[in-house]
């Protein structure tokens, strides 16, 4: 439609934008929705949250999801099916934040949709041929815009891909832009289902960035709590973990899965760290039957061991802060791990101390992402590390 076209050049050209980021992760948790407003693009990007929900989701929508997430093997029409059905929940969870808020859908420039991610298949050494990357994001943007009435960006990985990446971690565009420095080095560690981290140099060492997935931060203690504990979602506070005895038998399997040793940047996802590599690491190490307070203490130590020996291999200048989002920062039992693993040779806070909510920030991120393929100019190249540098998401126009 003309108008939308219109439309959108007009939103491109504006001094500021206000953007719906939108995430939902691999905990299925719920739709995080961060009302943004960005102004200018590129390295003078200046964002600041205005209002921000996590929207839960109910058991039903669920176990639909889990259909198909992270199963090799599966219907075909209920996959189909999910794509158009993830969109109008998200859909309708964004039109009751909004009017929750008191804020018109006319009033947003643009809804920023990472949508639910159901596989993640990076190329692995032996396995898939080099080019094989690739990941799968239901929740399609044109229904998003068509119900909102809203312009969407959506699908941001798959331009990462065909660029040369693998799809993720795609953290390290956002965090550079919005997280630089002009003197101190700065890490930022988001724990979710899967743990990641970006390293953004200081100016005055050269401004550049580098990202990697890390592996298991709290999926594999997120479903061992669902498959003893049907009523639970998690171990709130890392409470049953903080109550366990670590098995060091079991952690040494759980670490010499070869993810760990593999050089960056890399990716990974549920399809391989899940119940599977738990159960078969425990039955080589002769602990098939310990408690799940101490699986829940091993796993709480393997997750913070691996993150520890990602931020001891970058190339940091003295010491730096660790800026940590995601539920893991809300975990306490694994935030003292890390402190402990790190050994104090960096500082390691939230990203409150940045001004953005831990829950919030990967929502946010895909904010940034939509921002500057709509206005931005692109990155040099060459600024991120082993990954490409270009706009990422398709637009879908309400009309």
């Amino acid at each position: 439609m003309f108008d939308d076209i219109t439309r959108l050049a007009r939103i491109a050209a504006k001094p500021e934008r206000h953007i719906l980021g939108l995430m939902s992760g691999t905990s299925l948790d719920g739709l995080d929705i961060a009302l943004c407003r960005v102004e200018g693009a590129g390295e003078a990007t200046c964002l600041t949250v205005e209002n921000f929900t996590t929207v839960p989701y109910t058991a039903a929508f669920r176990d639909r999801v889990g259909e198909v997430f992270a199963r090799r093997s599966i219907d075909l029409e209920r996959l189909c099916l999910l794509n158009p059905f993830v969109a109008q929940v998200h859909s309708d969870m964004i039109l009751a934040a909004l009017d929750e808020w008191r804020r018109p859908a006319e009033t947003i420039d643009l809804i920023a949709s990472h949508g639910q991610t159901v596989y993640h298949a990076p190329s692995t050494p032996g396995e898939r041929v080099p080019s094989a990357n690739a990941t799968l994001q239901l929740g399609d943007g044109d229904h998003i815009a068509h119900r909102t009435g809203i312009i969407t960006v959506h699908d941001f990985r798959q331009k990462q891909i065909a660029a040369g990446g693998e799809g993720a971690p795609l953290a390290a565009y956002g965090d550079y832009l919005l997280f630089g420095d002009d003197q101190a080095d700065r890490i930022l560690l988001n724990i979710g289902g899967i743990a990641n981290l970006t390293f953004v140099a200081s100016t005055r060492n050269g401004r550049w960035s580098s990202c990697t997935d890390i592996g298991p931060g709290n999926t594999v203690m997120d479903q061992l709590v669902q498959r003893n504990f049907p009523s639970m979602r998690f171990d709130a506070d890392g409470a049953m973990a903080a109550q366990g005895t670590v098995l060091p038998a079991l952690l040494d399997q759980l670490l010499a899965n070869p993810f760990f040793s593999r050089a960056g940047p890399k990716t990974t996802g549920p399809e391989t760290f899940n119940l599977a590599w738990l159960d078969q690491a425990a039955a080589r190490s002769g602990h098939a039957k310990a408690r799940t307070e101490d699986l829940l203490a091993t796993l709480s130590l393997c997750s913070a061991r691996s993150i520890a020996a990602s931020i001891d291999a970058l190339e940091v200048s003295g010491k730096a802060t660790v800026f940590v989002s995601g539920g893991g920062a809300r975990n306490p039992t694994l935030m003292a791990n890390i402190r402990r693993e790190l050994s104090e040779r960096h500082k390691v806070v939230t990203t409150e101390e940045l001004g953005i909510d831990p829950d919030a920030k990967e929502a946010v991120l895909f904010a940034v992402l939509a921002n500057e393929t709509v206005a931005g100019t692109g990155l040099a190249q060459g600024r991120i590390a082993g990954m490409p540098s270009i706009s990422m998401g398709k637009i879908s126009l309400p009309g």
